[in-house]
């Protein structure tokens, strides 16, 4: 989920802990639960950090070691131990429990967005996406405002989320079920369907469809109840040759591939270079892929330069890509 979407869960799950007799309401306790759990929603994504680097080490690793199972219990360890420090009198039992939960919540979350999490490491660095929540779902965000403003009205703060919370659970199930029967539906109008990949937009019945079928791609949109083919692409298996083994040598094409489930493939051969070019076929913004992996080589198959991210223009990507004068 979006930053925004986290916090208000944080203060969410603060609020529902009033319900927990040891924290209360105007306690010591209280006070460091809501600290932690705002701290926790948030602690995870410390790896979007990791784009000031380079956006091969972010696409490699966002979600991933951060949102593990041992990170869970490392961010709870690591919050608990701070507050305590400055909130002694805080409940250790209470506060752990708590801060846990803010997140476990933040990584859970994160698996309903089509982008994914490895939640699972590190028993397997399978990327768990169900697609069934964009990141920013207006309808989630807007209920945990409506939530804190009836607690800011005098409503009981944990009445208040437990209510959020019992809508939410509903709201995930009939997502799941909207998911379901736009799966019937693709196997109904497309053959030979091997895989789909759904990403679901901030409009309520909008979806992004990016579909595998024995022979070819298809990049399509549910609106309404109705599916719409806009793009179709013969499938090309990557080719085991000198060219294509010298792109995946580099990390951008390296980290793309690790990360991109469905993509388009093409080689240009100019007169001093060769261009690898990956294209991912789940985003797609007027008639523009924008989200892309490239590499130059020299003629004996030399990485020159290369670049993966998102592009919305070519000239931005030859920008990027800081090509020589005589390569324009």
């Amino acid at each position: 989920m979006d930053t925004g979407t986290h916090l208000v869960m944080g203060i969410a799950l603060g609020g529902l802990a009033t319900l927990d007799p040891a924290v209360g309401v105007d306690s010591p306790t209280a006070q460091a639960v809501m600290i932690g759990a705002i701290i926790g929603s948030q602690a995870p994504d410390i790896d979007t950090v990791l784009k000031l680097r380079n956006n091969a080490k972010y696409i490699r690793n966002h979600r991933g070691i951060t949102h593990s199972i041992p990170a869970i219990l490392l961010w709870t360890a690591l919050i608990t131990g701070m507050l305590t420090i400055f909130i002694p009198e805080a409940n250790l039992l209470h506060l752990s429990l708590w801060v846990f939960a803010a997140v476990f919540l933040h990584v859970f979350v994160d698996i309903f967005n089509a982008y994914g999490t490895q939640a699972l490491r590190p028993f397997s660095k399978k990327w768990v996406a169900l697609g069934v929540i964009n990141t920013f779902d207006p309808f989630i965000f807007f209920i945990h405002i409506a939530g804190i403003m009836a607690w800011y009205m005098g409503v009981s703060a944990g009445i208040s989320f437990l209510s959020v919370y019992v809508i939410l659970v509903g709201y995930y199930l009939l997502r799941f079920a909207m998911k379901q029967a736009i799966f019937k539906h693709v196997h109904e109008k497309i053959r030979h369907v091997e895989k789909i990949i759904i990403s679901p937009s901030y409009r309520f019945r909008s979806w992004h469809l990016a579909i595998v079928a024995s022979e070819y791609f298809y990049v399509a949109k549910m609106i309404n109840g109705k599916l719409l083919v806009l793009d179709k692409f013969k499938r090309i298996e990557l080719p085991d040759n000198s060219i294509m083994n010298a792109a995946k040598q580099d990390e951008n094409i390296s980290a793309f591939l690790s990360f991109s489930p469905v993509y388009k493939w093409e080689v240009i051969e100019y007169n001093d270079h060769i261009e690898v070019r990956f294209i991912d076929l789940r985003y797609r913004s007027k008639e523009y892929y924008p989200f892309v992996a490239i590499v130059q080589l020299d003629l004996n198959f030399n990485i020159v330069s290369s670049y993966t991210g998102w592009i919305f223009s070519e000239e931005k990507l030859r920008r990027k890509l800081e090509l020589l004068p005589d390569q324009t």
